[in-house]
This record gives C-alpha cells, structure tokens and sequence, in this order.
C-alpha cells in the first residue's frame, strides 16, 4: 500500500498495523482483563484511534478497513498466545 503525496511528490508507505508488535501486544493484554461492554469500549476506542491515524497519513477508506481488521486479527492471535502459551493451537508465522 504506497501512496504518492502530490504536493510533495514524496511516497508514503506505512508501516503495517500488523507488524507493531508491540501495540498488538498491549492491546491483547488490556483488551484480556477487560470484558463485556469495557472490552468493546477498549477495542472501539484503539480502532477509532487507528483509523484517525490512517486517515491522516492519506490512506483511503478500504485502505483503512484493511489495515485495521488485520490489526484486530494480530490482536486475536496474541490473546490465543496468552491463553495458550505452550502453542498447541499452532504458530504465530503471520506475524
């Protein structure tokens, strides 16, 4: 996903939602000790968060819908991890 800024001529290529490791993580865990109506209002807060961010740096609607699901779906295999740290459910390879 590039994007070329006209005013600048310059490229934009974000870096992808799923490789930041790091946020997947914290999400993971905030979004375990949360439940109910606190996990959904958690997940919609860092969504809505992420799509202002994206939003920002110029990628279109579906851009964003792509790269936030993905997101989420990083976020879901972290917490598989936590709740199963011997991996019996498989690898983390899409990361």
């Amino acid at each position: 996903m590039q994007k070329v800024n006209p005013a600048t001529n310059c490229q934009i290529i974000p870096f992808p939602m799923t490789k930041r490791l790091a946020t997947v993580r914290e999400v993971a865990a905030t979004l375990k000790e949360k439940n109910g109506r606190q996990a959904e209002a958690y997940r919609n807060k860092v969504a809505d968060g992420l799509f202002e961010h994206l939003a920002r740096i110029g990628l279109s609607e579906d851009e964003q819908d792509e790269e936030v699901g993905a997101f989420f779906s990083a976020v879901e295999l972290e917490m598989f991890q936590m709740y199963d740290p011997s991996g019996i459910y498989g690898d983390r390879s899409v990361y």
